[in-house]
């Protein structure tokens, strides 16, 4: 029995997985809200107590650097050790993984049907892919092609520099200068950042906000999901673009991404909002973005785009990862 974690900042999912002759499955599974909880112990603590069946050995999939088998989380107020879990759960191993890590390794065990194709691209037998996901955060990893497997490498990419392209993100740089000083691609390509560009088109740009949005807004939890609804229903002329600038910026980092990991082999869009945003995805925004790379435009268009819909990869990807990886197998 495998405990497994995807930890994010705004939901920890926890589950067991029952590892039988080579094959895994879920057999308990519980979502819990993060900010609810002072650590990813209580959180532990309270799974384990509740399913009353003890694991073997625990891995999870964390949002933030993983340095020595410590991390402090990049969107929580914790300091997460894999010694401390160890004793905790009284098990002989617990491993951390970069939660997009965790999640390249889930998405090599997923099945076609859990793809939304976007591009099919060209087939080749050589080069990498990448694996690009905005939700509470931004993550990157990239998936190096040893000629025999596909290795996933943690990466804190969605915390580089923001690159405008055109006036209006230009405009958008400054304005988020003006109020975080540094901006990384996470304070753009988010729940957050998409927040955070309706606030520039609103305030900068002088777009307006009509009544019955602000009513919405002002009783949301997520004012993020009353944008990119109201965007996909065609409602308010504010949520539409926020949402189109968001889409083009999000298919803008995934070339870039695709780029600097030369992923010939695929380029994969992960986490929570995608599925969510899949009809603004595949509109053609997010692909014209994409290629839209100069003298490697072709380069670009030639490889193959998928949304993952499946939620779980990052949490199959831990289990996968302490069941097979972790003591050196392959």
């Amino acid at each position: 029995m495998i405990l497994a974690g995807d930890i994010g900042g705004t939901n920890a999912r926890l589950a067991l997985f029952d590892v039988q002759n080579g094959e895994f499955k879920l057999s308990k599974l519980s979502i819990f809200p993060s900010r609810h909880y002072s650590g990813l112990d209580q959180i532990v603590t309270e799974f384990v107590n509740t399913v009353g069946l003890h694991p073997a050995q625990a891995c999870f999939g964390i949002a933030g650097p993983i340095v020595e088998g410590r991390v402090k989380t990049t969107n929580l107020p914790w300091i997460v050790d894999s010694n401390e879990l160890r004793r905790l759960l009284k098990v002989d191993s617990v491993n951390l993984l970069n939660d997009l890590e965790a999640a390249a390794h889930g998405i090599l065990t997923l099945e076609e049907e859990e793809f939304f194709t976007l591009n099919e691209g060209e087939l080749r037998d050589a080069g990498n892919k990448a694996l690009i996901a905005a939700g509470t955060g931004l993550g990157q990893a990239i998936l190096y092609n040893d000629g025999r497997y596909f290795r996933p490498l943690a990466t804190e990419a969605g915390h580089a520099d923001f690159a405008p392209r055109n006036d209006l993100e230009i405009a958008l740089l400054r304005h988020l200068i003006g109020r975080f000083g540094h901006v990384s691609y996470e304070r753009v390509l988010s729940g957050p950042g998409l927040g955070n560009i309706y606030r520039f088109l609103k305030e900068a740009q002088g777009l307006a906000e009509p009544p019955a949005l602000s009513e919405r807004l002002s009783t949301a939890a997520d004012a993020s999901a009353v944008i990119s609804k109201a965007a996909l229903a065609g409602e308010f002329e504010i949520c539409v673009k926020a949402l189109d600038l968001f889409v083009s910026l999000y298919g803008a980092e995934a070339g870039n991404l695709a780029l600097r990991a030369k992923s010939l082999r695929g380029l994969y869009i992960g986490g929570g909002i995608a599925p969510k945003i899949l009809a603004a995805l595949k509109d053609g925004r997010f692909m014209r973005a994409f290629a839209d790379k100069g003298r490697y435009a072709g380069l670009l268009a030639a490889i193959p785009v998928q949304v993952v819909l499946n939620e779980q990869a990052a949490l199959r990807g831990a289990a996968y990862f302490a069941a097979f990886l972790s003591s050196g197998q392959t």
